[in-house]
């Protein structure tokens, strides 16, 4: 048996510019973090006294003879790609898919650490995230970035950037103790509790370089001013120049809506200097920066949400449990 734990991640700045068509061409940046919310992956060799040869828990029971029979994608995709049948797999996680947080990818991240694991074998970061790029974009060809998967597989609080020859470095922002402490604190997560598909809005769906050249321009952009504000600037100036890329963002295709609008006019009005939702939008988690004094009267006036609190994560893909089975 093999557990891997996986975190989720938080994209500040640059999302969008982490997708080929538009990386391939100006190249790509991307200023984020994990965070200490996880999913778990947890796979095993299923002992031969049952009719299936395939056991998965996820949100649902499923129990299949052979791959084809299969319902979750990403699951047939992995087991496919590693022509592994006689398999247990479990999903747990500390946070709702389809929530901005990069879940999906998070998962893949973990189930391919945890087939390779069975295999005795284990995959450098690099290879995490390129062999989960390759099932959700090129194989499932789910539309989407390369972030999510990035982040999962190194984690930590990173400047990633893409190249437009298709490779990517990451590159770890390096503060003081205290003014990693400054920013964490200056932070609120919010839930919305709207469940969207990121590919059905990602604008790497159906992309229009009229509509959304000039947009990623700005976007790719802020990364660099954001670097600097992060390093010597004030922190409320982040969080004004993340009010002026969603401004930017939320022109993007169902990337808003009028819950969204109202939930992030009223966390400004009550002392936020800026924020986004995260993920490709249209719903889930929403990432405020707000001065601490002003945190309370943000969390009253939006009251009727969840605020989940978080600290950085510097871990990535971990096998947390392994033990080799009398069935491998």
């Amino acid at each position: 048996m093999i557990i891997t734990r996986v975190p989720f991640r938080v994209s500040f700045f640059g999302g969008g510019t982490d997708i080929p068509v538009w990386f391939e061409r100006f190249g790509g940046a991307v200023l984020s973090t994990t965070i200490d919310k996880y999913c778990y992956v947890t796979a095993r060799p299923l002992p031969p006294f049952f009719d299936h040869r395939i056991r998965l828990a996820y949100s649902r029971i499923e129990l299949a003879k052979d791959f084809g029979e299969i319902q979750h994608p990403l699951i047939r995709a992995a087991l496919e790609r590693f022509n592994r049948l006689d398999i247990e797999i479990h999903y747990d996680a500390d946070l709702p898919a389809w929530s901005g947080l990069g879940t999906s990818s998070a998962f893949g991240v973990g189930l391919v650490g945890a087939l390779a694991g069975l295999e005795g074998r284990m995959l450098t970061r690099k290879d995490l995230a390129i062999e989960a790029i390759r099932l959700e974009r090129h194989v499932l060809k789910e539309p989407g970035g390369y972030q999510d998967q990035i982040a999962a597989a190194y984690g930590g609080f990173n400047h990633i950037r893409f190249d437009p020859s298709g490779d990517f470095s990451v590159h770890p922002v390096v503060l003081p103790p205290e003014r990693m402490r400054v920013l964490q604190r200056s932070l609120l997560l919010c839930y919305i509790p709207k469940v969207r598909q990121s590919g059905k809005v990602s604008p790497a769906n159906n992309y229009d370089p009229d509509a959304y050249d000039h947009l990623l321009r700005f976007i790719h952009e802020s990364v660099d001013t954001a670097l600097k504000i992060v390093s010597e600037g004030e922190i409320r100036d982040l969080g004004e120049l993340l009010h002026e890329t969603w401004l930017r963002k939320r022109e993007l295709p169902g990337t808003t809506n009028e819950t969204i609008d109202e939930v992030y006019g009223a966390a400004r009005e009550a002392g936020a200097s800026g924020g986004k939702i995260l993920g490709a939008g249209a719903g889930g988690f929403m990432l405020l920066v707000c001065p601490e004094e002003h945190q309370r009267r943000v969390r009253e006036r939006l009251s009727e949400l969840l605020f989940v609190p978080f600290t950085f994560d510097r871990t990535g893909m971990q096998v947390i449990h392994y033990q080799a089975g009398a069935y491998a």
